[in-house]
């Protein structure tokens, strides 16, 4: 297979697109010790430092959200692999001297395993650290147990809830109680048309006939959603995923929400603004009040054709955090 990609070495895309990226936005970011991407300017030590981690072929997630409001630290791994816990552990260190550091770990088989090691040595080590676990993917259902929903897109307004509040001067136990209350009534639904292939080999990484889609099909066509069905149209596709994320966040009349419109990587604006527009009337026909949105790409998988949709439900004080001030590459709010 010809991959019509413009990379240099598949062995050096992870370092080279940091080296990338941190050149780009050096007023936001700086690249420590090959894989660990922090803020230029780091915050007072005096508040909770976030941290994540993930494998790279996502952009700008995760690392596109390190910087004021947000992330302090982002660990990547190699293309769609979790990093080391050695890693993870020395971003930790790197950061121990503030109030107390928030883990934030997407519910992925890797990313659990090392981001629970690395946060059980830093323990040990006497590092104030608290851990988060997403796991707004409701492909398996709203109501499966927690370790069989995938961590997707809706952890990155998870992460910006939590920074703002770290920046606001929480303590980290409040900072911790403000991610997880935001995740309870967080959840994310992805829509597949065409799966992306691995940008170091070109291999497909899932099948899918041409004239079908699959709704639930998760980040990296991992499946677990309805099964693979006829192509929808925009409205349908829309109306469908948008009453099967109100329900799973028990959205009622009269609340008020966020929704997110997330393009996987080959999904143009033109359609993903196309779907916003219906999900946001199927909303407002339910008398739920959409107060924040974004329509964007905020975590790809290469060229995957689809999006994510996500909904949470959101109170006054995770209102506030969400429109609190943010400066990074990707997520800016003045």
């Amino acid at each position: 297979m010809v991959m019509k990609k413009f990379i240099n070495n598949p062995q050096d895309l992870t370092p080279e697109l940091l080296e990338g990226y941190t050149l780009a936005y050096s007023n936001k970011v700086k690249l420590v010790s090959g894989k660990i991407v922090m803020r230029a300017k780091p915050k007072s030590t005096d508040k909770v430092a976030i941290v994540t981690l993930g494998g790279s072929g996502h952009e700008p997630a995760l690392s596109g959200y390190v910087g004021e409001g947000m992330l302090d630290a982002s660990v990547v791994g190699d293309i769609f692999a979790a990093p080391g816990a050695p890693k993870i552990l020395e971003a930790l260190r790197l950061l121990k001297g503030h109030k107390g550091i928030l883990l934030v770990i997407l519910n992925h088989a890797g990313d659990v395993m090392n981001g629970n090691m690395a946060f059980e040595m830093a323990v040990k080590e006497g590092i104030n650290v608290k851990s988060v676990l997403t796991y707004d993917d409701i492909a398996p259902g709203a109501n499966a147990p927690v370790e069989d929903r995938r961590g997707l897109g809706g952890c990155i307004p998870l992460i910006k809830v939590a920074g703002a509040a770290a920046e606001a001067g929480l303590e980290l136990d409040e900072v911790l109680a403000v991610a997880e209350r935001f995740g309870k009534r967080n959840a994310t639904l992805a829509v597949t048309m065409k799966t992306a292939t691995h940008p170091q080999s070109g291999e497909y990484i899932s099948t899918l006939p041409d004239d079908q889609m699959e709704i639930g099909m998760g980040q990296h066509g991992e499946g677990g959603g309805t099964g693979p069905q006829a192509i929808a149209t925009a409205d349908e596709t829309a109306e469908t995923m948008a009453k099967k994320l109100a329900a799973a966040v028990g959205a009622k009349s009269g609340e008020k929400v966020m929704l997110l419109v997330n393009g996987s990587g080959a999904t143009t604006l033109m359609e993903m603004y196309i779907v916003f527009r219906k999900a946001y009337r199927v909303l407002e026909e339910m008398g739920i009040q959409v107060v924040a949105s974004r329509c964007e790409e905020i975590l790809t998988v290469q060229e995957a054709g689809g999006f994510q949709m996500i909904i949470a439900v959101l109170d006054d004080e995770l209102l506030k955090y969400y429109n609190a001030p943010a400066d990074t590459a990707y997520w800016a709010v003045r």
